[in-house]
């Protein structure tokens, strides 16, 4: 007993004419004959009443129709099942981001992502925020969870996840909340080497006619918190990375109203935008 036998059976059992049946299966009378016969034989049974004027099902007919009937649906669904495993994506998709994306945004990303194409494996790269685009614009990484700015490249997409604002933070020991309380004169500066932070912080001093007292110039926003957290100055940090620092116990937050806040989101080359994998991650934060 095979699928095609009972396809042929289930046919037949709804048409009762041979002629008809061995139509719209495309097989001959005498090759559906054969069929239903070497059926009885394996059932034992007669499925058939047969005469020259009618075709009727017997009582076993019946029987191994509702058992056809069944197994010939799971098999369909079965198939729809495969087709639909066989389109899925597969495959590998390199991203980048921050240690602190990675704790922050990063997991309800991928924990979307793998529900949906559970056949992607995900490479992920890890590093300074500000090396973001460098390492999607040199192919290093498919896409990454890169800040937004305003020179950024015309040939990126750039896919909006969240906005970050960012805090000034100053050492706990220092008893400092409130903006009005930093004398930029007197309290140093632990400021980025480079990045968003350190474009938006400098626009906020020059819109406030600050010249900040710049102590240091450090790699990464998370070192800046570190040295805040050692009383080597006051520093403004986004706000998910104070939220995630081991250090944050150590250091005071002063909310400053007016300052630009972080545009976080996946960005990718344009020229890749529509490739499977990467088209496929960016819809899925877009949806």
């Amino acid at each position: 007993m095979d699928f095609r036998s009972l396809q042929l059976f289930s046919h037949l059992a709804t048409s009762l004419h041979f002629g008809d049946t061995a139509e719209a299966m495309y097989v001959s009378p005498s090759t559906l004959s054969r069929v239903i016969q070497r059926l009885e034989e394996e059932c034992g049974s007669i499925l058939f009443k047969r005469d020259n004027r009618k075709v009727a099902l017997t009582h076993a007919g019946h029987k191994l129709l509702s058992f056809s009937t069944h197994v010939l649906k799971d098999w369909q669904a079965l198939q729809a099942e495969l087709r639909n495993d066989n389109a899925t994506l597969q495959g590998e998709i390199s991203l980048f981001c921050s240690v602190t994306a990675s704790q922050s945004h990063l997991p309800a990303v991928l924990r979307r992502f793998r529900q949906r194409y559970p056949g992607v494996d995900i490479r992920l790269v890890t590093g300074d925020p500000a090396l973001a685009i460098d390492y999607v614009k040199q192919k290093q990484c498919d896409a990454a969870i890169a800040i937004h700015s305003p020179d950024l490249p015309t040939d990126l997409s750039f896919s909006t996840l969240d906005r970050v604002p960012l805090v000034l933070i100053a050492p706990r020991e220092w008893r400092l909340n409130q903006l009005g309380q930093i004398d930029w004169r007197k309290h140093q500066v632990v400021m980025p080497e480079h990045g968003p932070t350190r474009r938006i912080v400098y626009h906020w001093f020059a819109e406030h006619g600050i010249r900040p007292n710049v102590y240091a110039s450090v790699g990464g926003n998370e070192a800046i918190v570190s040295m805040v957290a050692l009383e080597c100055g006051v520093g403004f940090v986004p706000q998910v990375v104070l939220d995630h620092s081991s250090m944050a116990t150590s250091v005071s937050k002063i909310t400053v109203d007016d300052i630009e806040a972080y545009e976080l989101g996946l960005a990718c080359l344009q020229a890749r935008r529509q490739e499977p994998l990467i088209n496929a991650l960016l819809q899925l934060e877009l949806n």
